[in-house]
């Protein structure tokens, strides 16, 4: 018989028995994770597929009690998504300010090759109790509900964590760091703004300054004219909510008016228009509705944005902005006085308190360490940023020209690199408890 064949028989014999060997290996250590994880109290496990980087993903529901000074009471299901690379690898905790939607802030788990969890916000998603008891929507009750999560799974996952957020979510990560400093070791807020009033003066004052003059004078001409022929406008708003399904109970015209006093706003905070492309006083209607289709969510002002979690956050804790009018009025209706609250349960009845944020504000321009900011110089949520100017053991990196979608990726090459350099060191470097 050949000698060439009989050694290439053995050495696929070898092979054949060495994949025997490694495989049943490597379903272990599956089933040993999933097992692990189940061990966790309260929580309800399933294994789906996982995306890009990672090994193994799990969507979790994880009980949560309503009020967490009273345990016994009431609970949640709590969502939580789990994708893993590596139990000796460190974890992303992603403090999700809302539901759990598109993953803008993934970037950090695939730079720091990293375990990665994301947390729902309580009463968002599926994360809601059967009876929305709206005084247990507080910073306080979530910031909790991370640090149970974050001390159920550190028994499975002890290297270094961090934790991390985007816009509302970037604020929870901060919120949470705050109140739980050693349950991470770096924190990496994205957008995030920390507003001191109901509706925060310095936004107004932002708008006053961004961007280009002629830019700004074209944007106020476009509300001024989308205002004077409102009537004309009207029509294509009704067809597009039929079509839509939508309804507005406060009233067409209303609506109307709130979307163009939005328009401003929505257009520097989440996209790159060319200024030349806004329509001037001689568009015809239809221009006019489609630009504004194209700026603002109109669902926003709809009989679905009613009864508001986010927005109950906003007029009690959090913080929000109000609509610049003037120069405009002569062609408003009036209605509702034109504020968000509008859109949040017991609008009456709210009341904001800048007690919180001041707190924690005053902490994170002293004290607080090892936490990055990231803001986009042109998003109206940067003029509420957080000011370093009295602490060094915190860094703040603006995106020239950048919006509310600002990231570390975002920079170029050498900024990205020192920005990562940083957060590794920090990481390295951290006491924060494992």
């Amino acid at each position: 018989m050949d000698r060439s064949y009989m050694h290439d028989r053995k050495i696929i014999i070898k092979v054949f028995f060495l994949i025997l060997l490694i495989l049943p290996l490597h379903l272990i250590a599956a089933e040993d994770l999933q097992k692990r994880l189940e061990g966790i109290p309260n929580i309800t496990i399933k294994s789906i597929e996982a995306d890009s980087g990672f090994t193994r993903a799990f969507e979790i529901s994880m009980q949560q009690p309503l009020d967490h000074q009273n345990p016994d009471g009431i609970k949640f299901n709590q969502k939580i998504l789990l994708s893993h690379r590596g139990i000796d690898k460190p974890v992303v905790l992603i403090t999700e300010g809302y539901s759990l939607r598109t993953n803008y802030t993934r970037e950090l788990s695939h730079i720091l090759d990293a375990n990665e969890l994301r947390v729902e916000y309580r009463f968002f998603g599926d994360s809601k109790p059967d009876s929305l008891i709206w005084t247990y929507l507080t910073v306080g009750q979530a910031v909790q509900d991370y640090h149970r999560i974050a001390s159920a799974f550190k028994t499975v996952y002890k290297n270094k964590w961090i934790s991390t957020g985007w816009s509302k979510g970037g604020q929870t990560a901060v919120f949470y760091r705050y109140y739980y400093p050693n349950d991470a070791a770096v924190t990496a807020a994205y957008d995030a703004p920390f507003n001191i009033e109901r509706e925060e003066k310095r936004i107004d004052q932002f708008f006053l300054q961004v961007g280009t003059k002629d830019c700004r004078e074209r944007l106020f001409n476009f509300q001024k004219t989308a205002l004077q022929r409102k009537n004309d406008v009207l029509p294509f708003l009704r067809d597009y909510a039929q079509v839509k399904k939508y309804s507005f109970s406060i009233g067409l015209e209303a609506a109307y008016e709130y979307i163009v006093l939005e328009y401003p706003f929505s257009f520097w905070q989440y996209h790159k228009i060319n200024c030349a492309e806004i329509p001037d006083e001689n568009a015809f209607p239809q221009e006019i509705f489609e630009h504004l289709k194209k700026v603002v969510s109109f669902s926003s002002y709809s009989d679905r944005a009613l009864n508001s979690a986010s927005m109950y956050q906003f007029y009690t804790e959090h913080g929000y902005y109000g609509y610049v009018k003037s120069g405009l009025e002569k062609w408003l209706s009036g209605a509702y006085g034109y504020s968000n609250a509008l859109f949040a349960p017991m609008r009456g009845r709210l009341k904001f308190s800048s007690e919180m944020i001041t707190k924690i504000l005053e902490w994170q321009e002293t004290e607080a360490e090892n936490i990055l900011y990231i803001y986009g110089e042109n998003d109206p949520w940067s003029a509420p940023a957080v000011n370093l100017k009295k602490n060094s053991k915190c860094i703040k990196a603006v995106v020239p020209q950048g919006n509310h979608f600002s990231f570390i990726n975002s920079f170029k090459e050498k900024e990205r690199r020192q920005i990562i350099n940083t957060l590794r060191k920090w990481l390295e470097s951290s006491n924060a408890e494992d």
